[in-house]
């Protein structure tokens, strides 16, 4: 059976692309979850406008989140925290690095954060910024005495 998925499906395909998947898996699984549409002989051309369509909307959103990810790459910010002899009362958290990057008119969601580890000292770490699955650039933090 041919599908045009319609949302992205792991291990299966990216959304806005036609797959053979097993009728069972396509009846039962993605076409009930709204994950794909079945495509027929009649629809085919149809889906298939569609893909271009799609694919040319991915190369603009692709270039636009490219040139996103070379500012966060060239960032470097700072955050005051109180600490106590190099150890930080808590930790720096996702909350603070989405307020941090506001203020430089970059909005991501407090999902997209990741850690090298968690930050719970005064110097410089290592911060990621997961914009899609192959593009997570870093940028460096630096937490000082407050």
């Amino acid at each position: 059976m041919n599908v045009y998925l319609l949302k992205d499906v792991e291990s299966v395909g990216m959304a806005g692309s036609i797959v053979k998947v097993s009728d069972g898996f396509g009846q039962n699984f993605l076409i009930p979850r709204k994950l794909a549409v079945k495509v027929t002989d009649a629809n085919t051309k149809f889906y298939e406008n569609k893909i271009v369509k799609v694919k040319t909307e991915a190369k603009i959103l692709n270039s636009k989140i490219a040139m996103l990810a070379e500012r966060i790459s060239n960032l470097h910010l700072v955050i005051k925290e109180k600490s106590h002899e190099g150890k930080l009362y808590g930790s720096v958290g996702p909350d603070e690095i989405v307020a941090l990057l506001k203020e430089k008119e970059i909005v991501v969601d407090r999902k997209q954060i990741e850690f090298v580890k968690s930050i719970k000292t005064i110097g410089e770490h290592k911060v990621i910024i997961r914009l899609s699955s192959k593009l997570k650039p870093e940028f460096t933090l630096k937490v000082i005495e407050a």
